[in-house]
């Protein structure tokens, strides 16, 4: 143990195999627990030097009745659902919310968070901005015993609660629909390598691949920067291909509208010369000529279960030990991908 190392009430429930509600039930001498599991719990506090964290005891105490939530983009039609959702529901159970924006920086995530805290939120609602590729921000609030809880863009090392969609599942209908349309060369337009949705969109695309008895080849999966310039450019390379694919899964529709509007303007016809999908349901996909195919991902809901859940976390309600709520999504082929 380091000198000056704090111990924590999750360390003392890992030593011992248990959850940390119930170190915290034995620590406050709870009647619903076992004499023996009681003193157990005691002595290994006593031989582990543990000293209650009189901050966090003193907020949970004392409430702000204040949750703070950081998102990437406001403005993005996903996350402004899932802010609603969340904005909604933490209503209804008495709490307000602050909301801050990454702005895709990990460094502004980190300053969000200090400034939530320092704020004296409850509990924290946090989806990952695109930068974020190291977590000791988040390994700290959880070793300071702060409340808090991942969605959409997570982290599955972080031992929190997290909520996402089931993004293997809908990335394999997504691609299994452009290989049951005739497509024979699907690409994937892949996010940052480190994002969670990048991974788990790539491995929907494999599974269907591998289903279809279609060889992945290397060449098939770009990166996007996901700027709008970086779309283009992915757009581009697709464009100058010697040998282009038929088909292109963008793993977000704002990828795949970027890439449609350069190809109209180059002659690229979608879908007679490439057919083109998304994910996500960005309200443009609708609209745009040709309408575009893409996943539905109910972010309202989202906001609702997350924050439910972390309110029951804080009510004592649900057990604090963490739990994955995994969403359902939906295919809405459009005209994009009609061959």
């Amino acid at each position: 143990m380091k000198k000056g190392h704090q111990v924590t009430m999750k360390e003392i429930a890992k030593k011992l195999g248990v959850s940390v509600s119930t170190i915290s039930r034995a620590l406050k001498d709870s009647p619903e627990l076992h004499p023996e599991t009681k003193r157990k719990i005691v002595e290994m506090a006593k031989e582990m030097n543990y000293q209650p964290n009189l901050l966090a005891q003193s907020l949970r105490i004392s409430r702000t009745k204040t949750l703070g939530v950081i998102v990437p983009e406001i403005t993005s039609h996903f996350f402004a659902s899932c802010i609603s959702g969340i904005q909604d529901f933490a209503n209804t159970r008495g709490y307000n919310i602050m909301i801050c924006q990454s702005n895709e920086s990990i460094d502004l995530e980190m300053a969000n968070i200090k400034t939530l805290v320092s704020s004296q939120v409850d509990a924290l609602l946090i989806s990952l901005s695109r930068e974020t590729n190291h977590y000791e921000h988040l390994l700290d609030l959880y070793n300071r015993e702060i409340p808090f809880l991942l969605f959409d863009r997570v982290n599955e090392d972080i031992p929190v609660s997290k909520v996402t969609f089931n993004d293997v599942g809908g990335a394999y209908e997504v691609t299994k629909h452009l290989l049951e349309n005739g497509c024979k060369k699907v690409m994937y337009v892949s996010g940052p390598e480190d994002l969670y949705i990048s991974k788990k969109r790539k491995e929907g695309y494999m599974q269907a691949l591998e289903d279809f008895g279609v060889e992945f080849d290397p060449k098939m999966v770009k990166i996007s920067n996901l700027t709008t310039e970086g779309n283009i450019k992915i757009g581009q390379e697709i464009a100058e291909m010697k040998e282009r694919p038929d088909g292109v899964f963008c793993m977000i529709d704002p990828v795949a509208l970027d890439i449609l509007a350069y190809w109209k303007e180059k002659g690229i016809r979608v879908p007679q010369d490439m057919a083109l999908a998304g994910f996500t349901n960005n309200p443009s996909s609708a609209v745009v000529e040709p309408s575009l195919t893409t996943v539905a991902q109910p972010g309202y809901e989202m906001g609702k279960l997350a924050v439910t859940h972390l309110l029951d976390q804080l009510d004592g309600i649900a057990s604090d030990d963490p739990i994955s709520i995994v969403l359902d999504t939906t295919l809405l082929p459009r005209k994009s991908t009609e061959k």
